[in-house]
């Protein structure tokens, strides 16, 4: 199956402006933009056809030219990174089976993750969108409930049923345990993995609905697709000693920095 991958980047971002363009320094000493990184990460999937950055900003679009990335330029109107990658499907013609949206603030996505997240998909041929999930260790769960606790969005978690089928998402950590965890303990909650894989009609439907309050509370855009019935397959995956995080706040360049530092990522 064909399969397109979009990182949608917008420069406006309300929590972070600028955020595409801030500079990451690995355990090199070189720096390189989110953007680059997320573009990189996004090049090594095994089995993807083609890789744009979809993006409504001029600013955005010469540097990522400038380190050879493909850009589409989508609307301003665009709500979110599903909207915007929606629009990029169709400016670049359909013509894909499958399209991923790689977030552009996840540069520690690991390929495999991505590669999973692809193979659930075409091992479900009924599944119009899936995520991947990842079970958070007692040291991410305890990072997730320090941010809470000083007000700041560490990341999103996810709850879903038998069948790994999605019940919610949210930036509170949920489901509440009221237990404490060691470092390397696994714990119940599983940390959604900023990427979506949507078979083409999912897609589209999905920018002809309107926000509903779930999402407009929650800032998630995935809860729209929960919001109109329409069901969300959650591929866990592996860690495999790889550390994840999302650069959500200004704060979270250090630790991303740290952790690539820590696992030797130029």
């Amino acid at each position: 199956m064909s399969v397109l991958i979009v990182i949608p980047a917008r420069y406006a971002s309300t929590r972070y402006p600028g955020k595409p363009l801030a500079m990451l320094t690995g355990a090199s000493g070189v720096s390189k933009s989110l953007i680059q990184r997320s573009w990189e990460a996004a090049t090594e999937v095994s089995g993807a056809d083609r890789v744009v950055v979809a993006t409504d900003d001029d600013r955005i679009r010469v540097a990522c030219e400038a380190f050879g990335a493909e850009v589409v330029m989508t609307s301003s109107d665009c709500q979110n990174g599903t909207e915007r990658c929606a629009e990029a499907f169709e400016v670049l013609g359909g013509g894909y089976d499958i399209v991923v949206n790689l977030q552009g603030d996840a540069p520690l996505t690991p390929h495999w993750f991505v590669e999973d997240l692809i193979a659930g998909v075409i091992a479900n041929p009924e599944v119009g969108m899936a995520t991947p999930v990842l079970r958070c260790d007692g040291s991410a769960y305890n990072g997730f409930v320090e941010d809470r606790a000083n007000g700041r969005v560490g990341g999103t978690t996810a709850v879903f049923g038998h069948d790994k089928h999605a019940l919610y998402f949210s930036k509170e950590v949920i489901p509440y345990t009221g237990k404490t965890y060691g470092p390397e303990e696994d714990t119940p909650v599983f940390h959604h993995v900023g990427v979506y894989a949507y078979r083409p009609a999912a897609l589209l439907k999905y920018s002809k609905w309107q926000p509903g309050p779930l999402e407009q509370l929650e800032g998630l855009e995935q809860l729209r697709f929960l919001e109109n019935r329409q069901s969300i397959l959650c591929v866990e995956v592996e860690a495999l000693q790889r550390q994840f995080w999302e650069l959500n706040n200004p704060q979270d360049i250090a630790k991303i920095e740290s952790m690539m530092s820590e696992m030797g990522m130029n």
